[in-house]
């Protein structure tokens, strides 16, 4: 392992059922898993990169691309996402002879996150949801943010002044923090023929729909109150994809949930936020008081 840098030399994969997961790993010490968002473009290290450094001060980092996403398979279950993304971590995990990992998810990978320590709680110590997607989801008309997510592939197809008006105007609540190498980084990265075919989030259709809506609104599953982890909620105050008011329902859920909701910040905490996203995700992690 190494730190990120120059000297960083790739990652590698590994086969998790019939589908090639990528990762990257990071420092040493307790393991942490890094799941990143579904937006067009989306990896684990794009997701991440203000922060794997500073972690792995302390941790053993884990940066997967999720399955959909980069130099993963690009196959998902479009029947149940969330659970299909969680078994894949879970494998991900057992191919690394981890019992356990602290896991932390930005809004698609927090839906993963908290599917993970729902399905298989054994597999999560400490849990940090950075605007986790699934909260509430079948409850309100999508946000301005998330229909301009899910309508990337739509219409006339990607382009890159789609995905810099979703960065910019929808990611996060400076628009400074986005640069455009990070958009043209994304943009390249979203033209996958793969994934232009068969995007992996859309909202569902056809008979199964209901079902699969259902199922993806984690507030729906009883479980969600057993989760007892002790987990950390940052939510930007000024989220334009997710709700923040979900922090505060996980709060009310979780018995042992706090939650930080940072001002003048968007859906991407820890790109825009990073010293802030670090300083507290690193305490949290280590039982810092």
């Amino acid at each position: 392992m190494t730190s990120l840098g120059t000297d960083h030399d790739g990652g590698r994969t590994v086969r998790i059922g019939d589908r090639d997961i990528y990762f990257d790993e990071f420092g040493a010490g307790p393991p942490v898993l890094l799941l990143h968002g579904g937006g067009p473009g989306a990896s684990g290290l794009a997701a991440y990169a203000h922060n794997v450094e500073a972690l792995a001060r302390r941790f053993h980092v884990i940066v997967p691309d999720m399955p959909g996403y980069g130099r993963s398979a690009k196959r998902i279950d479009p029947a149940d996402p969330f659970g299909d993304l969680a078994a894949a971590m879970t494998g991900l995990l057992d191919a690394l002879e981890l019992s356990s990992a602290h896991v932390v998810g930005n809004s698609y990978g927090g839906a993963a996150a908290l599917r993970l320590a729902m399905d298989r709680p054994e597999k999560v110590d400490r849990l940090v949801l950075l605007a986790p997607g699934g909260i509430g989801t079948t409850r309100a008309l999508p946000t301005a943010g998330l229909r301009a997510l899910l309508a990337y592939y739509g219409g006339e197809g990607p382009s890159r002044d789609k995905l810099a008006t979703f960065m910019r105007e929808y990611l996060v609540h400076d628009p400074a923090a986005v640069t455009d190498e990070m958009i043209e980084n994304r943009y390249r990265a979203s033209l996958d023929p793969e994934v232009v075919a068969n995007p992996p989030l859309r909202r569902p259709s056809g008979p199964s729909a209901p079902r699969t809506l259902l199922r993806m609104d984690l507030t729906r599953d009883s479980r969600l109150r057993r989760v007892a982890h002790p987990a950390l909620v940052i939510w930007g105050a000024q989220d334009k994809v997710n709700r923040p008011a979900g922090a505060q329902l996980l709060a009310r859920r979780m018995p042992r949930c706090d939650v930080y909701l940072p001002a003048a910040t968007g859906h991407w905490v820890q790109g825009e936020r990073p010293r802030l996203f670090n300083s507290l995700a690193t305490a949290f992690l280590a039982g810092d008081p």
